[in-house]
């Protein structure tokens, strides 16, 4: 399939240690529950996944933040957890509630059942990736995803989200065998998830390790960050000779930073925990960085949420500019937008992010 040429590549540029004319903006979760125009589809589409699972449904409220925002990219509307769902573990929603799967994976049996699916499963998913790209007909880059394997074994071990990670935990700390044997299965399927998607024509993913960081130090390198390292290690680099940059997010991850610094992708996500400037000086012009603004930041008056925005872009520091590769900034909440957020306060989150980094820009020039 073949798409239209990208007018405004300023993310992907920033993904790779380009100069870029502003700071890109993407959010987390920005095709959501806080736009009134989303819970309407979602209304008609009947539940969570009969969204996800529709094509022309998941297609339209992927684009919907991009008829309000000026964002620079399009995050695939989906879910982490439909691989899971794939290997045949039930996953549903209710409305008001998080994920939950029929059947979790707390014993030997169940763990050694495990395979990597056919992804044929889940097809639903590239063919929204193909729709979607196609309807954005080259005005950003679309960004695809998957739960990190550790993330991905939360769920399937606990059935649901969890306080305490007490039913997970017990699983590592009693059988470190079946642990690594389900991350394993876990890291070969989503990475095979994530090249469908790259084939189907995403232009970038990212893996979310989103309970990453309620791992202790040790058990974080051992059970998540070297299955990261496998997902990575399996990704296409580039597709029709063109790079897919590959970002790794881990909420909770800034004690781990130097040691994320030496993982193969081209971007490493922070919360809001983390100061721009320090990880900036760690890691180097080796990676770009994305975040960090707090998401609760966006609840405060708008005369607020620009000089918070601000505070952000100045706590990174001067932007890269002019030729070769550097150290580079994409902005992005800490985490995802929150489901109460006023929708006017992200239009003034996303126009004082374009201005200001602009402005940095407009004091390097000679």
């Amino acid at each position: 399939m073949r798409f239209q040429p990208l007018q405004n590549d300023s993310f992907l540029r920033a993904c790779q240690g380009l100069a870029t004319p502003h700071t890109p903006i993407w959010l987390m979760r920005q095709a959501g529950r806080y736009l009134p125009e989303y819970r309407d589809t979602r209304a008609r589409a009947g539940s969570f996944m009969g969204l996800a699972t529709n094509v022309d449904y998941a297609t339209q409220v992927t684009l919907q933040p991009l008829e309000r925002y000026k964002l620079d990219a399009a995050i695939l509307f989906s879910d982490i957890l439909t691989v899971p769902d794939a290997m045949g573990l039930g996953l549903s929603f209710a409305l008001g509630e998080g994920p939950r799967f029929a059947t979790p994976v707390r014993d030997e049996a169940a763990v050694h059942a495990l395979r990597v699916p056919d992804m044929e499963k889940l097809r639903y998913v590239f063919d929204a990736v193909s729709s979607i790209r196609k309807a954005l007909n080259g005005r950003v880059p679309l960004i695809g995803f998957s739960g990190s394997p550790w993330t991905l074994a939360c769920y399937m071990v606990e059935g649901a989200g969890s306080d305490d990670y007490r039913l997970v935990k017990t699983m590592l700390y009693s059988r470190p065998d079946l642990m690594h044997r389900m991350l394993e299965i876990n890291a070969d399927s989503v990475a095979a998830y994530l090249n469908a998607q790259i084939d189907a024509g995403a232009q970038a993913v990212m893996i979310f390790d989103s309970w990453g960081g309620v791992l202790a130090d040790g058990a974080f390198q051992q059970f998540s960050l070297a299955y990261t390292a496998r997902v990575l290690r399996q990704l296409k680099r580039d597709h029709d000779g063109v790079n897919i940059p590959r970002i790794v997010f881990t909420k909770g991850g800034g004690l781990w930073l130097q040691e994320m610094a030496a993982l193969d992708c081209e971007v490493l996500g922070m919360d809001w925990t983390v100061n721009l400037g320090r990880a900036r000086e760690l890691v180097g012009a080796s990676k770009a960085l994305q975040g960090n603004l707090d998401p609760n930041i966006l609840f405060a008056p708008p005369a607020q949420i620009d000089a918070e925005a601000r505070k952000v872009l100045d706590s990174f520091g001067t932007p890269h500019a002019g030729p070769g590769r550097g150290s580079t900034h994409i902005f992005n909440l800490g985490h995802g937008i929150s489901q109460h957020t006023p929708p006017e306060h992200v239009s003034v989150l996303v126009d004082a992010v374009h201005a200001h980094s602009r402005r940095l820009r407009a004091h390097q020039a000679p």
